[in-house]
């Protein structure tokens, strides 16, 4: 049998537009598609905690390591440093695909769960439309400086911070037979050097921790007013 043969009708492969003009039809659609929206959601959360679990898993075994003998040598905790900053830059990644499910998820609470509590209007009077056209191709809705921001405030400089006041007790105070900057050395870099390196790192830590730009996300709790429905400065994502 042919291809063509095989291919339904152009009203059989329109049949969910019908709903869109049914009221009923509809409002029996969006629960299965809110639930799926959770389910995405929440898959994702778990995705992005095994992450955050896999770095802190590293720092606490690298830490049992680095001070269990005096000859093991501070630069291990450097090491550190870089497996954090890979994890860290592995969880912005997912963390923004988690948005895109979690904002489709607010997008709905907002406009149709809320609504049907409290007639007060849809907050986005073509989300409709914003759904249907986010389905169709996906976007980011949060940039990837906004997600990093939020990783390291939330999780990341606490662990940076670890890290870092552990290498300046294993050059000090763990290595009372040498000079901090002998103990703190690389082969080929001078202590003062890598003292210098840590502290550039870790004021780059503070300043995208405390970004000041105003928060875009959508729909998230933060005292101020919630960003827009996309981040308009991002692309498609395939």
């Amino acid at each position: 049998m042919s291809r063509e043969n095989d291919s339904l009708d152009p009203e059989h492969e329109e049949v969910a537009a019908a709903a869109a003009t049914d009221s009923d039809d509809f409002l029996s659609l969006v629960p299965h598609y809110y639930r799926g929206e959770v389910a995405q959601a929440t898959n994702a959360q778990d995705r992005l905690d095994r992450t955050t679990d896999w770095a802190i898993t590293l720092i606490a075994a690298l830490l049992s390591i680095v001070f269990s003998s005096e000859d093991i040598p501070a630069y291990l905790l450097l090491v550190g440093l870089l497996l954090l900053a890979m994890f860290l830059f592995f969880e912005v990644r997912r963390y923004r695909f988690y948005d895109v499910w979690r904002a489709r998820v607010r997008l709905l609470q907002e406009n149709v769960f809320a609504n049907a509590f409290d007639p007060a209007g849809a907050e986005h009077p073509r989300w409709r439309e914003e759904v249907g056209e986010d389905l169709r191709q996906p976007t980011f809705k949060v940039s990837f400086f906004e997600a990093l921001s939020r990783r390291v405030r939330r999780v990341y400089a606490l662990l940076f911070a670890v890290v870092g006041v552990a290498w300046v007790s294993k050059v000090t105070l763990f290595t009372p037979e040498a000079q901090w900057t002998e103990a703190a050395e690389l082969p080929g870099i001078p202590g003062i050097a890598v003292a210098a390196g840590l502290a550039v790192f870790y004021a780059a830590v503070i300043a995208v921790a405390a970004w000041p730009s105003r928060r875009r996300a959508k729909g998230e709790i933060h005292g101020v007013e919630s960003g827009d429905w996309k981040d308009t400065d991002g692309g498609h994502e395939d």
